[in-house]
C-alpha cells in the first residue's frame, strides 16, 4: 500500500488524486457512498465539484451565484444546539468558507481537501469531467504525482430512460412521463446537458488520447450489480490500496433511486441507432459490452 504524504509536493496540488467520471445514472453515487468508507480515501464535502471542468471547458460553472446558492440549499442545515457536535459544525463552517472563497483557481481546489489527514487519494466525483477534451487530460494529470481516472457506462438505453425520468423528477416535471409524445421525448434527451452523458465513445476516445493506460480504468454498471465486492476490489487494486471490507447493509443501499415508470415502447426505437453506434465505438476502443445490453453490435 502507498504512503500518504503529509505535504503536497512543491508544484503539484495533490500527491495523489483520484477521480470518478461515470455518466449521470450508472451507479456514481452508489460508488462514492460505499468508497468514502475506505479509510485511504478522502472526499470533500461535495461529490461533484466540477473544478476541471469549469476550468477547462465552461468558466461560468463555479461561479458566484451558484455557488451561494449550493451553500444555501445543501450546507448550511440548522442543527440544535443542545444535540450538534460542534467539532462537526466547525468543519463544515471551515469547509464551507473555503468553498465561497475567491478566486476559484488551483489552490480553491485544493483547499477544498485540506482536511485530509492520512489518507493516500484525494477524491472527486463529477460527471461532467467526463465532457473533458483530450487535450485537458495531460494538463488535469499535471496536477498530481498519481492521478487515477474511472469511467463507469451503463446500458446507453436503459441509462437514457433513468436520466430522463431523474431529471423531469428533480426539476418537477415528473407528470410529463405520462404525457409526452415522441417528439417531445426526443427533445428532452437530445439537449446537450442530456445527450454529452450518453456519448461514451467520445470519452473514452478522449480519455485514450490524453492519459495513459495505467491512469485510467473503464467498469460497467452492470458488472458492478453482478459482482459489487469483485468490482469494488479491482478499483483497490487500480488505485494501489489495500482491500477494505465494506458493511453489506452499505452494499444493499441504493441512492438517487428514479421514480418507478415503465419505458414507453417508443423510446427505445428513437434512439436505437444511436445506441448501436455507441455500442460499435465502445468496441472499437476495446471493451467487450456487457451481455444484458439490450442493443449489442459486433465489430469485429
Amino acid at each position: 500500500m502507498m504512503n500518504a504524504s503529509s505535504e503536497e509536493n512543491a508544484g503539484k496540488l495533490f500527491s495523489n488524486l483520484f477521480l470518478s467520471i461515470g455518466a449521470m445514472k450508472a451507479g456514481t453515487t452508489w460508488l462514492y457512498a460505499v468508497l468514502s468508507r475506505h479509510p485511504a480515501l478522502h472526499f470533500a464535502m461535495e461529490k461533484e465539484i466540477h473544478y476541471f471542468y469549469h476550468r477547462y471547458v465552461d468558466q461560468t460553472q463555479l461561479n458566484e451565484t451558484r455557488r451561494l446558492t449550493e451553500a444555501r440549499n445543501r450546507y448550511l442545515p440548522r442543527f440544535d444546539p443542545n444535540s450538534a457536535n460542534i467539532d462537526a459544525v466547525r468543519h463544515n463552517l471551515h469547509w464551507i468558507a473555503n468553498y465561497l472563497s475567491r478566486p476559484v483557481d488551483d489552490f480553491w481546489y485544493r483547499n477544498l481537501f485540506q482536511m485530509r489527514d492520512k489518507e493516500v487519494y484525494a477524491c472527486d466525483f463529477s460527471n461532467l469531467h467526463a465532457l473533458l477534451p483530450a487535450a485537458a487530460w495531460p494538463r488535469v494529470a499535471g496536477h498530481a504525482d498519481r492521478l487515477r481516472v474511472l469511467y463507469t457506462m451503463r446500458d446507453p438505453l436503459k441509462r437514457l430512460w433513468s436520466h430522463t425520468k431523474f431529471h423531469l423528477q428533480i426539476t418537477g416535471q415528473i407528470e410529463n412521463l405520462s404525457s409526452w409524445s415522441a417528439e417531445q421525448f426526443e427533445g428532452f434527451v437530445r439537449q446537450p446537458h442530456i445527450w454529452k452523458n450518453a456519448e461514451y465513445g467520445e470519452v473514452l476516445r478522449n480519455l485514450r488520447d490524453g492519459l495513459p493506460r495505467q491512469s485510467r480504468k473503464v467498469i460497467f454498471y452492470e458488472d458492478l450489480h453482478n459482482d459489487q465486492r469483485a468490482v469494488l476490489r479491482q478499483i483497490e487494486t487500480f488505485l494501489g490500496i489495500e482491500s477494505f471490507h465494506y458493511p453489506q447493509s452499505l452494499l444493499e443501499r441504493r441512492f438517487t433511486e428514479s421514480v418507478k415508470h415503465p419505458m414507453p415502447g417508443f423510446f427505445a426505437d428513437l434512439f436505437a441507432s444511436d445506441a448501436t453506434r455507441i455500442c460499435r465505438e465502445v468496441e472499437q476502443e476495446g471493451f467487450e459490452i456487457p451481455e444484458s445490453w439490450s442493443i449489442r453490435v459486433r465489430s469485429h
